[in-house]
């Protein structure tokens, strides 16, 4: 298949899950290195923890694909049948495609595995996250908001339902409140690209927070729009990875490019957190503005390229509809 036509909102939804997977295989070369020079420009080499082939995306679209998968099979994203399945999906992936995987996911991945086959399996996954954070163990990851941005083709006309899905989505692997948190902002800053074009929906997605949430996370937004993206250093952390991506993106305004290779810039998870600007910066520009050389070397688990990850997220939009 060709991809949409540039300034489409079709255009744009392709973007959330191409602009993701550009941005992880951008950054893969770089994980957890320092912060880059300003005038370095990142290249999809390969490399990285994997080691990875060029283009080659890892963990976090890997996991965005299995959710986007199972949003492409069922009509509720929030019913029982389409839980279970992205929660086998992502124990297939542990088992089968998993080329990195955080300490966290693995944890809670490797506890569930005995129920497989079991319809309570995102159940006992969701309570093993659970439990995890109860312990006092740091489960605010940066793991569920990689993944996060195809939820949003789900729910273009349904902001608030997007929120409980993003809650829910999160909770499978983290229990941490705040994981939650960062994937209802980042899944309303997808949604409203992609229906409006702008980038409005991060802010306005304070709205849809618990009131005593938002100042805190309003703060910490602000912190973004002031500081580099190299400030934000800590950036496993969810809270440090959406600032350092949301710092790269206002810090570059003027499209796709300049922005992502910013967040590569940022240094340590630098995958991540290209992902997860990739895919808004994919919802605000659209796939059209991806580079062709992204575009034509982007490929990872379980075999899809720029077409496939593209067809996919038009089967995902179409769906739900």
């Amino acid at each position: 298949m060709s991809l949409p036509l540039p300034g489409t909102a079709d255009d744009r939804a392709v973007g959330v899950l191409l602009g993701a997977a550009c941005g992880d295989a951008l950054g893969v070369p770089y994980e957890f290195g320092p912060p880059l020079p300003a005038d370095r420009v990142p290249e999809m080499v390969g490399g990285g923890l994997g080691p990875y082939a060029p283009g080659e995306y890892s963990d976090d679209t890997q996991m965005a694909v299995c959710v986007a998968e199972s949003l492409r099979d069922h009509d509720d994203p929030l019913a029982p049948e389409a839980l279970a399945a992205t929660a086998r999906a992502f124990l297939r992936w542990r088992a089968e495609g998993a080329t990195d995987i955080g300490n966290q996911t693995a944890r809670v991945l490797g506890g569930a595995e005995h129920a497989w086959r079991s319809d309570d399996v995102a159940r006992v996954m969701t309570e093993g996250a659970a439990e995890l954070h109860a312990s006092g163990v740091r489960s605010a990851g940066n793991g569920s908001l990689m993944r996060t941005g195809p939820l949003a083709l789900a729910y273009l006309d349904d902001p608030w339902g997007l929120a409980a899905a993003a809650r829910r989505y999160s909770d499978l692997t983290h229990g941490d409140p705040l994981a939650g948190e960062a994937c209802v902002l980042w899944c309303e800053g997808v949604r409203h690209a992609v229906v409006d074009g702008d980038l409005a929906g991060v802010r306005a997605g304070l709205n849809l927070l618990p009131e005593d949430r938002r100042d805190a996370w309003s703060g910490w937004l602000g912190e973004a729009e002031e500081r580099p993206p190299h400030a934000f250093g800590d950036n496993g952390f969810v809270v440090r990875a959406l600032q350092a991506a949301w710092s790269a993106i206002t810090h570059e305004p003027d499209g796709f490019t300049g922005a992502l290779r910013a967040a590569v810039r940022a240094g340590n998870d630098t995958d991540t957190v290209a992902a997860i600007a990739g895919a808004l910066l994919g919802a605000r520009w659209g796939a059209g503005e991806i580079p062709g050389e992204y575009v034509s070397a982007v490929h990872g688990w379980p075999g899809y390229r720029a077409e496939g990850l593209a067809g996919l997220a038009l089967a995902v939009t179409r769906r739900h509809g």
